[in-house]
């Protein structure tokens, strides 16, 4: 692929127009509303798209607050809760039919730090890539702060997925990445089989559509700077404890 230059991706520009999914469930007192407050008053070029996934609390009523402060701000509101995956899903058919060059995926809890989106557009400007995914890699240099059981299940599982997958991929399951939008036309359309591990589903998606070379090349795995594993994730012991099944049932079904 070449050396990836990491320049400031100059928000200005025209040419790339990208939109953040942002799927919320139950995140009234979660919400790390300054922060987002911060980003938009600096960042007016970059669209926000929050899928309020049937919330029970008052987090449609934070969330409209956003949606009158900022023009670059919408919410799709959905009345049941449908889950992380078909949330997502929902919100990347909701913004397709819209002119955007680059849709991507950020947890609500911002343990990718928004400040990070602009490395990710970066990586398409250089380079002819199709799906950059964040990746929480511990290193000097790095701020990634991540349970000790959950690095290592993580790990375990990132490894049973790359054999599956047959692509030497090292995180699958960081909650931040971005695609060209006419990928994600072709990933999206159908439902998930999976009800968390649906990042590992969209990369055998695209197995269908491309071999395993093209997508060696055009798949950037990116070291996040910083990751925090923040209180009040909605996946416990038991999630992990069941991903290999849900692994097999993808592969049994894209094989």
């Amino acid at each position: 692929m070449g050396k990836v230059l990491f320049v400031y991706y100059p928000l200005e520009k025209n040419d790339l127009k990208p939109c953040v999914i942002i799927p919320c469930y139950n995140e009234e007192r979660r919400l790390k509303v300054e922060s987002f407050h911060s980003f938009l008053d600096s960042n007016k070029s970059i669209d926000l798209l929050f899928v309020n996934d049937g919330s029970l609390d008052k987090t449609q009523v934070v969330l409209g607050q956003l949606e009158a402060l900022f023009e670059n701000v919408s919410v799709l509101n959905l009345e049941q809760n449908v889950g992380k995956a078909s949330a997502i899903r929902k919100g990347m058919l909701h913004v397709l039919d819209k002119d955007y060059d680059h849709i991507g995926y950020f947890d609500a809890d911002l343990a990718t730090p928004l400040k990070e989106i602009p490395r990710f557009l970066n990586i398409f400007e250089d380079c002819n890539i199709d799906l950059v995914m964040g990746t929480r890699i511990l290193r000097l240099g790095g701020d990634i702060q991540r349970k000790w059981y959950r690095h290592f299940l993580g790990r375990l599982f990132a490894t049973f997925a790359s054999f599956s997958l047959q692509l030497p991929v090292y995180d699958t399951q960081c909650g931040a990445k971005f695609f060209r939008a006419d990928l994600a036309r072709k990933i999206f359309q159908e439902s998930f089989i999976s009800y968390w591990i649906f990042d590992v589903e969209l990369l055998f998606r695209m197995k269908q559509i491309k071999t395993s070379d093209e997508m060696k090349h055009s798949i950037y795995e990116l070291p996040l700077n910083k990751w925090i594993d923040e209180e009040g994730s909605k996946l416990g012991i038991r999630d992990f404890l069941k991903a290999p099944l849900e692994l097999f049932k993808i592969f049994k079904r894209y094989k």
